[in-house]
């Protein structure tokens, strides 16, 4: 057998079609498959390689902490260095009342942390989330996804969750003194990239302390620069009570977070004692890949510094100084060349963007003509008629210009 058939033979299968490419290089922006194939990555591993696939840095991380230790004691037990340090820069890099890290495995257990949390301190069942939001498949996770197509099978879930409307401010009215936390994407991912009004995000953030509500925000595909600014919800002029990280968290790791204020994380040591636990969450190769991402994406060890600091020449001629300076830069040169008749529109923030056609059908052709042509995409769960692109944010203005010219090609015969 060659490896594509022991991968369907072997590998659990999510899905009756899977694109089944197999990759034996990554590098930048760029992936290579078994016949020497190049494909430009407009996907990054679902906002995962905001840094690039590999980057030298993160390379040189893994390998220094490979040569001192892997795991060594269940996550908080031990000072490990990697994940101490990594706690530290997130911090530097968030407000003041953020500043107590619990890492996980991934996103989705960061999401389960986070309601744990909530309920822990408010003594309230009650959990709210918003429709065709998505915030991962573990069953706590899976209860406030926000659609019932990818929830029914899976039922019964956890009670007492109610499902609203996003960007509404009707909805808000359901939010009372009975409401735990209150879960939300700072931008819809899985919906087609859906960017709520800054007057909701204020008004949510109003209603959350009138009821004493702890409001979570999922910035599991939004943070690490994104949007154009480090964290999703700095375009708001809104600070979470928790903050939900995932994704480019870890360089290429598996690594997620949750975090909070100190004074509310420590509820988790007793009654009862070990409030919540992790194995490998933590781990410190992911910790010390995470840091080396994200200070090569800040460019110095603490992105908030170069943001307060007076600035360069470079800085004052307009120059980029950080690959987040690149982004928006990055999204107009998109944005300018994504034009065709058959796109209905272009939703985006950031380097972040989906692109509409008519039908699943139409955006199924379309994708399946680009990988075809070497650039890597995919569609949306909850919009399955937009094309997705979430490059690394290294991504050059030529693979922009690339990837564009065959998208509308693509579109062109189908």
């Amino acid at each position: 057998m060659n490896q594509r058939e022991l991968f369907l033979r072997h590998i659990a299968q999510t899905s009756t079609a899977p694109l089944a490419l197999e990759i034996v290089k990554a590098d930048c922006c760029t992936l290579y498959d078994v016949n020497g194939k190049e494909y430009i990555d407009l996907i990054g591993g679902i906002s995962v390689a905001n840094v690039g696939h590999r980057h030298p840095k993160v390379i040189e991380a893994i390998q220094k902490q490979l040569d001192a230790y892997l795991h060594i004691m269940v996550y908080g037990e031990f000072v490990e260095a990697p994940h101490v340090q990594y706690a530290k820069l997130l911090s530097d890099n968030l407000p003041t009342s953020l500043n107590s890290v619990y890492f996980t495995n991934s996103g989705a257990e960061a999401v389960e942390g986070a309601m744990k949390l909530a309920k822990r301190i408010t003594n309230r069942s009650q959990i709210i989330s918003f429709n065709k939001s998505y915030h991962g498949s573990t069953q706590g996770a899976l209860s406030v996804m926000g659609d019932e197509y990818w929830r029914n099978a899976f039922r019964p879930l956890l009670p007492d969750v109610l499902h609203l409307e996003y960007n509404s401010f009707e909805s808000l009215d359901f939010i009372t003194n009975q409401t735990a936390c209150v879960i939300a994407e700072t931008i819809q991912a899985e919906a087609g990239i859906i960017v709520p009004t800054k007057e909701w995000m204020l008004a949510l953030r109003k209603k959350c302390d009138d009821t004493c509500t702890f409001l979570i925000l999922d910035e599991i595909q939004a943070g690490f620069g994104r949007t154009g600014k480090l964290w999703g919800f700095e375009h708001f002029n809104i600070v979470p009570d928790i903050l939900l990280l995932g994704k480019a968290l870890g360089g290429g790791m598996p690594l997620g977070a949750f975090i909070a204020d100190k004074k509310l994380m420590d509820t988790f040591t007793d009654n009862p004692v070990l409030g919540h636990i992790t194995t490998f969450g933590g781990h410190p190769v992911s910790c010390a890949a995470g840091m080396a991402a994200m200070k090569a994406l800040g460019g110095r060890n603490s992105v908030r510094e170069r943001l307060n600091s007076v600035q360069s020449d470079d800085d004052r001629n307009g120059v980029p100084v950080t690959w987040i300076d690149t982004v928006k830069a990055k999204e107009e040169l998109f944005l300018s060349l994504l034009v065709h008749p058959k796109i209905k529109a272009v939703r985006s923030f950031g380097l972040w963007m989906a692109v509409e056609f008519d039908s699943y059908e139409t955006n199924k052709k379309v994708i399946d003509a680009c990988i075809t042509e070497g650039v890597l995409t995919d569609w949306f769960l909850f919009a399955s008629n937009c094309l997705r692109i979430s490059p690394p944010l290294i991504i050059s203005e030529e693979q922009i210009k690339r990837a564009c010219e065959v998208i509308i090609t693509s579109c062109s015969i189908n």
